[in-house]
């Protein structure tokens, strides 16, 4: 009797091929290609201005990511092009809560250090001006 099966019982005991598929999970996502005509930052820039609108614009971050800071400029990029769609239409209480919502995004990561922090951070904002673009848009395709 091996250890595995005086101390789990039989009920544990799992083929190799078993264990190796448990292992690997779920398949991941097929991430897009980066669709700005380089990797420079000014041309990722560019891509996600000339985005068709908020949520092309997050993808367009999301494939272009640096994971380091220069994230910082690419997701306040998304952040304008997000806010082009809610921000002149908020009432005072809800832009004090996008606003609330954005300083918990710079709070969450500031004692951490290394550059890939600060592309969490501007993850965090772009999400949270994405969720603001989507909850408004929805609002007024509701009231058409």
């Amino acid at each position: 009797m091996s250890l595995t099966s005086r101390v789990a019982g039989p009920a544990l005991l799992l083929s190799p091929v078993l264990v190796f598929v448990l292992a690997l999970g779920a398949p991941p996502a097929i991430a897009e290609d980066c669709p700005a005509k380089s990797t420079q930052m000014d041309d990722i820039i560019d891509a996600i201005n000339a985005a068709p609108g908020c949520d092309r614009a997050m993808k367009i971050f999301e494939a272009c990511e640096f994971g380091a800071s220069g994230d910082v400029q690419f997701g306040a990029a998304v952040e304008k092009k997000c806010e082009g769609d809610f921000l002149g239409r908020l009432t005072a209480p809800k832009k004090q809560a996008y606003r609330h919502e954005m300083r918990v995004c710079d709070r969450k990561y500031r004692n951490e250090s290394g550059t890939m922090y600060l592309s969490f951070t501007a993850f965090c904002r772009a999400e949270v001006a994405q969720r603001y673009s989507q909850r408004a848009r929805k609002t007024a395709g509701a009231s058409r």
